[in-house]
């Protein structure tokens, strides 16, 4: 006799949701690698951030989405392939497949090596944006979590310090929970603008949020 164990029931559970989510399917349709995909999208309508012949680095690449909706928004007709006006760079510690237009980086910035490749691939420029969709592996333990959550957004904060233009923006990925509000303070205390943003695209379960600093101060 099979016994239905209830681990079994929460992958059922989430399984049948993810394979009935709008946006996974909007994602199968329009050719991106994750659903992730339409959480910049709507941040970047909202906030019109990027645009033609702009300078971007995606943090936290991997597997790609993001870079594939800064691809399109930076191509003239929105194409996923052919002409590209701006310059996307994108960096994680995870491999990628390669996507046109996009100079991949596999390594972790804060190794000399791999600052030495980003700044040969800007070529003397500052990046317009930078996202981020970086995020640990979560232990399940809440301090531990939020440590480790504060820390890449630390790393991300510090990083357009030197790689972003004055009036650049950086959009970042966090979850509600210990260490929200003092993010927030953070991101006050380095940009003239900061907005929380929860995207449609972000499921209603989830505290995962974004938050997106404009003009460093």
């Amino acid at each position: 006799m099979k016994v239905k164990t209830k681990s079994k029931k929460v992958n059922k559970a989430w399984l049948d949701q993810h394979v009935n989510d709008p946006y996974v399917k909007a994602a199968q349709k329009d050719g991106y690698r994750a659903r992730a995909a339409y959480k910049l999208k709507e941040i970047d309508e909202q906030l019109q951030l990027i645009r033609p012949g702009d300078t971007v680095v995606d943090l936290g690449c991997a597997p790609g989405a993001w870079s594939q909706y800064l691809r399109r928004r930076l191509a003239p007709a929105g194409a996923a392939v052919g002409q590209l006006h701006g310059t996307i760079i994108g960096l994680d510690i995870l491999p990628m497949e390669p996507i046109e237009g996009v100079h991949y980086i596999q390594g972790d910035f804060r190794e000399e090596v791999v600052l030495a490749q980003l700044q040969a691939a800007l070529a003397g420029r500052l990046a317009d944006v930078v996202v981020s969709d970086m995020a640990p592996n979560l232990s399940g333990i809440a301090d531990t979590d939020a440590a480790r959550v504060t820390h890449l957004i630390e790393l991300a904060v510090d990083f357009v310090q030197h790689h972003m233009k004055p009036e650049g923006a950086l959009v970042v990925k966090l979850f509600h929970g210990s260490g929200y509000n003092e993010l927030v303070q953070l991101f006050k205390a380095h940009f003239k603008v900061v907005k929380p943003i929860k995207p449609k695209a972000s499921r209603d379960k989830s505290s995962e949020t974004f938050l997106v600093g404009m003009g460093l101060k």
